[in-house]
């Protein structure tokens, strides 16, 4: 295999789920300096719950502009080791895990993006920005944990979309969090049931109130978790749910979250308990204007890479909303995985390759630019 393939099977099989990552990161780290790269890790281990902080490295350029390429480190829970197999030009996992192409795909293409540009005889046309991200996985927790006033880059290029390459993404939604505690009276089922004021029957109630599913073309409500009771015969005394709101309207997200809650309110009214609920904005959507320059950065490497750009909006999130939201221009891009966060999760060989080459033209594009402009 090449050494971008290698790579990218060594990295899959680096155990690091979120809260993990200490010994993916080292191993980076260790390669990034090993090449002459400055590399840093900054202090994000703590605020952003991971196992490691954020890392940044950089390889100077022949010119004073800076390019900066992310992704992150941390995959999903999964029990087992990952054990990468090739199956007619297809990587898959050989057992029951995720393969972690999500985002190892796109940490394995930045890697060789750097090595090829470290071993050449001369610099690369401008400099290269490395950021890696721990703790991706639950709330981009890393991204947010990190300064983005550190970058010396004007644009940064994410690759963690898993679509065909050639989809570009350029609206994403706010995701509203929504955490509901109902508490209610125990007693005994099968005795005095009359004395309990039954948490479940509240938030069975609150939820049958709700309005989920898709509720408009860019927004959607669920309920993912409902745990409570402690046993058949009692009066559940405590019931919790968890419960999200999305929208490519930021408003109308937190307008969604409002109604979940007043749901809330309304079923341990109902049914005689009490109940806390809490809204946390886990990210703020976004929508890249038509003339971002690294909008216009990111279509060049693909074209230059022979793909045709496809402006498209989603329904999720990337460290791109933390960024964009600390004022760093930065843009989306699918790099091909499919099925991700399952064990039917996969990418094609030809699309790490593909990747790659189109992150060497988001670089010649950078290096023709005026000046201050890259």
């Amino acid at each position: 295999m090449s050494r971008l393939r290698e790579r990218f099977v060594r990295l899959c099989e680096i155990r690091s789920p979120t809260g993990e990552e200490r010994e993916i990161v080292d191993t980076l780290a260790a390669e990034l300096r090993a090449l002459g790269l400055e590399v840093s890790e900054d202090d994000a281990a703590g605020p952003a719950e991971a196992g490691a902080g954020n890392l940044l490295a950089r390889l100077p350029g022949r010119r004073d502009e800076w390019a900066m390429f992310c992704a992150h480190v941390d995959t999903v829970p999964h029990r087992g080791q990952v054990e990468v197999v090739e199956d007619e030009g297809v990587f898959r996992s050989r057992g029951e895990t995720i393969l972690g192409a999500d985002n190892k795909a796109a940490v394995a293409v930045f890697m060789d993006l750097v090595t090829r540009h470290a071993e050449a005889a001369e610099p690369p046309p401008i400099g290269i920005e490395l950021l890696l991200t721990v703790a991706e996985e639950q709330g981009l927790r890393g991204a947010k944990a990190f300064d983005a006033s550190r970058l010396r880059s004007r644009h940064g290029f994410v690759l963690d979309h898993a679509g065909p390459v050639g989809e570009v993404i350029v609206a994403t939604p706010t995701q509203q969090k929504i955490l509901a505690d109902f508490v209610g009276v125990e007693a005994h089922a099968g005795v005095r049931p009359e004395d309990g004021s039954s948490a479940i029957a509240a938030a069975a109630a609150a939820i049958e109130r709700m309005k989920l599913g898709r509720l408009d073309e860019g927004t959607t409500a669920n309920v993912g978790i409902i745990r409570g009771g402690t046993s058949g015969n009692v009066v559940p005394g405590h019931c919790a749910i968890h419960a999200e709101a999305r929208s490519l309207d930021s408003e109308r997200a937190a307008a969604v979250a409002g109604e979940i809650a007043e749901a809330c309110a309304w079923g341990a009214s109902e049914h005689g308990c009490d109940v806390d609920v809490r809204i946390e904005e886990l990210f703020r959507g976004y929508e890249i204007p038509s003339g971002s320059a690294a909008l216009a950065l990111a279509e060049a490497g693909l074209r230059s890479a022979g793909v045709e750009p496809v402006r498209t909006a989603i329904g999720g999130g990337s460290d791109v909303n933390a960024l964009r939201l600390e004022g760093f221009e930065c843009v989306l891009l699918a790099n091909g995985p499919d099925a991700v966060h399952t064990a039917d999760e996969h990418v094609a060989v030809a699309d790490l390759d593909r990747m790659l080459a189109v992150c060497e033209g988001i670089l010649a594009a950078a290096a023709e630019a005026p000046p201050g402009e890259a």
